[in-house]
């Protein structure tokens, strides 16, 4: 299903709200590596948010979302101090781990195997 454009909008306001978030409370950096959102999906109800984390050089991606799950109800309190204006409710908020960046270096070392062993023929 296509997001509707009030979607996209509250969408937009939570990741910049959650990015300015996660620094201030440094979140950030965790576990030897950089955390970030990399995108935010919202129900069409604006009940449910789903956030996207990106995670660079972190040891143990799991131990990193369990602490983003314990800290949800601190995290939702900041966002709703921040936004109350702009929406009726806080939407809830769930974590998940964006892996997209683990594939691209996948695909690349993938690649760079292929191409190697082109030149070797």
């Amino acid at each position: 299903m296509l997001e509707s454009k009030r979607q996209k909008q509250v969408a937009e306001l939570i990741n910049a709200e959650l990015n300015d978030i996660i620094l201030r409370m440094g979140m950030n950096m965790l576990d030897g590596g950089m955390v970030s959102i990399s995108s935010v999906k919202i129900t069409r109800d604006l009940f449910e948010t789903r956030v996207y984390l990106s995670m660079f050089k972190v040891k143990n991606p799991q131990a990193v979302l369990t602490r983003f799950e314990e800290k949800n109800k601190e995290i939702r309190k900041e966002l709703g101090k921040r936004v109350r204006h702009q929406l009726r409710s806080i939407p809830e908020l769930k974590f998940f781990i964006d892996d997209t960046l683990d594939y691209v270096f996948k695909m690349e070392e993938l690649l760079d195997k292929i191409k190697k062993e082109e030149e070797n023929k």
